[in-house]
């Protein structure tokens, strides 16, 4: 019996005539619907005819697509309660693993991936009248590709098939004019908004008394989760109804558990809700209780869900995004600071069904900080997945793709060099037979590789139960030994062991039929070892993060990446690993593994073939040129012998790269090359033009230009050290267009003085210097000038000791003023020398008075 007296209650109602509306003009729509108005249970009723009035004639059926398993299942079920019918009859569900629908089912909740998986076997959607992409603010990558998909289908198959972008949060405007794009107008989709019954929530601002670290990577502080406990204690004591509180992963959610104990011992219930939780008690603490309760979750509980009897949340301003180090080849999550938005959606919880209060665990000053919308998957996440998927869809470069942010150009690529070495795809980025297998597995690419390849040396089972492990984390209590996990969840009988024999199962059955594999390992494959059937199938998962020991718990990576096991850890002693999970901390100089299974060279060479490469390798390496013939497995040396006759073209780019290293010192530079390159650099300065840089910076880059005849000879460090840098600098010189017969002139490398002395110019400062016996100069009246005249030369007046006495750039201003005090000064010191009086008109000499007079 439906029950019309909830479904009047809803306030989402309201707004359905102008949604059908909508749907009727244009065929898409964007709904905005506050959280608890009941846009994911009665719009799809309404749309497939199974909710009164409103309802068309006739029912459609719907297809609603949720991000995560946990709300798929909650919305099929609230939907059949108001129905008054069991989950599978006309409302069912799908998700990985689970399927829960009946010949009479018009309505489908699915989750976004399980959607994908339907376009990619039957684009048109056949028998399907509406699709609902609800919590689409969460921008989850799926459901940014769900949607492209089917504008793409709206456009060139189904123009009637009507869509719906449903959210409590969004960027109402972007999705309209998305989902506009193939509109008869031209024009943005309608956006039709429904009010909300609007309870008032409290903000209490709690942050801790003390400074706790900021989270980085997977760690949080011990301190703050200490201190969300002692919050939700003060929530307990200082208001009713239970109380939800926001933890960013799986790990933070156990620890502030049994830090609860005391409340579990006063009567009040704890429940932990996840997407790795089990389904029964995802129902418990959907379905609410007789007592009192504390339900510590993940952001699976932000939106989609209304967990009854919350009146108080408890948020400690942290999630958990997607991040890729495409260099290292490390996918992972990380800790960062909740947006704004997403602590709107955490704090409306408690006012889904009456008045409540939220307790924010940082201050209000810090509030204004945040971010405002958390950060769009596609920008952050690994893309392989979505590669794979629009390569299937015939757009490998997605750019055809209808997306409200295009896929970062180095991440698309990177995604696509892994699909080119699973043979997902081709060269041409098309994807393969073998790619349209992998897409079908419902794993990400590198898994479906794994399970693939793994099932015909391993056999079916025993390949799917070890990608089974790979696909959702064992607990951290299973230890890092993957291995040896796999052995505790076969004989565990714990939530993680109940997913992953349900989820191996579903493997085995879908690798059996994708590819024509056999169910049982050839004889030769079943007499390997579990600890070699686990490390094959994770290089095969991984082969970029093979890595080989380097001593003391050390290994170096396939991908060049370092990376560290725990001081405990059984795998310290192995010679090689498969790196199944590994982070790579904040300042960190090198990763820290997770999961791995030990392995042999044999297996990481099978596993990582494609990295393999042989050849002649000349570098630049502790001082000198280093030639050796090698073998590697990307990053990992194998084999190396020295190169008696190397290439002269690597030869002379090691030496290149030597000196780009090391600078051009590692040349001889005499003194007249020194000279040289300053007169250089003073015409470059002066005139610019056709006179060239001669910076290291600008040598360096220019190596062919002037170097080019002596790099061609040399062989090593040695042969660097005997090149006249002066003389292979000369060719810089501009000598096709003549100026270089002016150098000389432009900036004399010496100055004839009145006493006939060719004195060295010095170009090294800022000014060019002429450093001169004070005697040699009488007579001299005007200073000289370089460069055409434009540059007076600084004269340095030496005493007969060759000591500075005095500097001047104007010598008739020196003669006049200035020569009288410093004659005082020099001519008791230096008698024999001469100190005329009027020194304009004295004779200019080397020589001291005795020696003049004898001349």
């Amino acid at each position: 019996m439906i029950r019309h007296d909830a479904l009047a209650q809803l306030p989402v109602r309201t707004a359905l005539p102008a949604l059908q509306q909508a749907l009727d003009g244009h065929g898409a729509a964007v709904l905005c619907a506050p959280p608890g108005t009941g846009k994911t249970t009665l719009v799809p009723l309404t749309l497939a005819g199974l909710a009164g009035a409103e309802a068309p004639t006739g029912h459609c059926r719907v297809i609603v697509a949720e991000p995560r398993r946990i709300a798929a299942r909650a919305a099929a079920r609230r939907m059949a309660w108001l129905l008054g019918e069991q989950v599978g009859e006309r409302v069912g569900f799908t998700v990985r693993g689970e399927r829960r629908v009946g010949p009479r089912t018009v309505v489908e909740v699915v989750t976004t991936g399980v959607l994908l998986q339907r376009l990619q076997r039957d684009p048109e959607l056949s028998g399907v009248d509406a699709v609902m992409l609800d919590e689409c603010h969460e921008r989850h990558l799926d459901a940014d590709t769900a949607a492209a998909f089917l504008l793409d289908v709206r456009a060139t198959l189904r123009p009637e098939l009507r869509l719906i972008a449903a959210s409590a949060t969004t960027d109402a405007a972007g999705w309209a004019g998305l989902l506009g794009g193939d509109g008869a107008d031209g024009g943005p989709a309608p956006v039709v908004e429904a009010a909300g019954v609007a309870h008032p929530v409290e903000v209490v601002w709690a942050p801790p008394e003390r400074p706790v670290r900021p989270a980085h990577g997977m760690r949080v502080d011990p301190a703050l989760l200490g201190h969300v406990a002692a919050t939700v204690r003060r929530a307990l004591r200082e208001r009713s109804g239970d109380v939800l509180c926001f933890l960013p992963g799986v790990g933070e959610i156990a620890r502030v558990a049994g830090q609860l104990g005391d409340v579990a011992g006063d009567g009040t219930e704890v429940l932990q809700v996840h997407g790795r939780a089990s389904a029964a008690v995802q129902d418990a603490v959907l379905s609410g209780g007789p007592g009192r309760r504390v339900v510590l979750a993940t952001s699976v509980a932000e939106s989609s869900l209304t967990v009854p009897g919350v009146r108080v949340v408890v948020d400690c301003g942290l999630a958990r995004e997607p991040r890729t180090d495409h260099a290292r080849g490390l996918s992972a999550l990380t800790t960062v600071r909740a947006s704004q938005a997403s602590a709107r959606q955490r704090a409306g919880r408690a006012g889904r069904e009456a008045p409540g209060a939220v307790y924010r665990c940082w201050s209000e000053g810090e509030d204004a900080r945040l971010p405002r919308f958390p950060a769009p998957e596609i920008k952050v996440a690994d893309l392989t997945a979505f590669a794979l998927q629009a390569a299937c869809w015939g757009d490998p470069d997605a750019a055809g793709l209808a997306l409200l942010d295009a896929p970062p150009a180095g991440a698309l690529a990177a995604a696509r060099e892994v699909l080119t070495a699973i043979g997902a795809v081709g060269a041409d980025g098309r994807v393969t037979d073998r790619g349209v297998r992998m897409s079908r597995l419902g794993l990400h690419p590198r898994l479906a590789r794994a399970l693939l390849d793994g099932a015909r040396r391993i056999g079916d089972r025993r390949a799917a139960e070890v990608v089974a492990l790979l696909s959702e984390e064992p607990p951290r209590e299973y230890g890092d030994d993957l291995a040896a996990a796999w052995r505790t969840a076969r004989r565990g009988q714990d939530a993680y062991g109940a997913r992953w024999r349900q989820e191996a199962r579903r493997l085995a059955s879908a690798v059996a039929g994708a590819g024509g594999t056999r169910t049982e390992a050839p004889p030769e494959a079943a007499q390997g070892s579990d600890d070699a059937a686990v490390g094959l199938v994770a290089a095969l998962a991984f082969p970029e993060r093979v890595a080989r020991a380097r001593g003391a718990g050390a290994f170096l990576m396939a991908s060049g990446t370092g990376a560290g096991l725990g001081d405990g850890s059984r795998l310290r002693s192995a010679p090689w690993l498969a790196v199944a999970v590994a982070d790579r901390p904040v300042a960190a100089a090198s990763a820290r593994v997770r999961l791995a299974a030990e392995i042999d060279e044999d297996t990481a060479r099978a596993a990582a073939g494609a990295l393999y490469a042989a050849g002649e390798e000349v570098h630049w390496a502790d001082g000198d040129v280093v030639a050796r013939s090698v073998e590697r497995l990307g990053a990992i040396e194998l084999v190396a012998r020295p190169l008696r006759s190397p290439a002269p073209g690597l030869v002379r780019e090691a030496l290149a790269d030597g000196l780009r290293r090391e600078g051009p010192g590692l040349l001889r530079w005499t003194d007249g090359a020194r000279a040289l390159r300053d007169r250089m650099a003073f015409l470059h300065r002066e005139l610019g033009g056709e006179w060239p840089d001669v910076s290291d910076a600008a040598l360096l880059a220019g190596l062919d230009t002037w170097l080019d005849v002596e790099l061609s000879r040399a062989k090593r460090r040695a042969d660097l050290e005997r090149i006249d840098a002066g003389q292979a600098l000369s060719r810089l010189l501009p000598w096709a267009s003549g100026a270089a017969v002016r150098f000389d002139e432009l900036a004399p490398e010496r100055i004839e003085v009145p006493s006939g002395s060719r004195i060295r110019v010095d170009y090294g400062g800022e000014q060019p210097v002429l450093a001169v016996k004070l005697q040699e100069l009488f007579g001299w009246q005007e200073s000289p000038r370089v460069a055409d005249g434009r540059v007076p030369v600084l004269v340095h007046l030496l005493s007969p000791a060759g000591r500075p006495a005095a500097v001047t750039a104007d010598l008739a201003s020196f003669w006049r003023d200035g020569y009288r005090s410093v004659r005082a000064e020099l001519r008791g010191r230096y008698p024999k020398h001469p100190w005329p009086e009027d020194p304009s008109a004295a004779q200019p000499t080397r020589h001291t008075t005795a020696r003049l007079r004898r001349g």
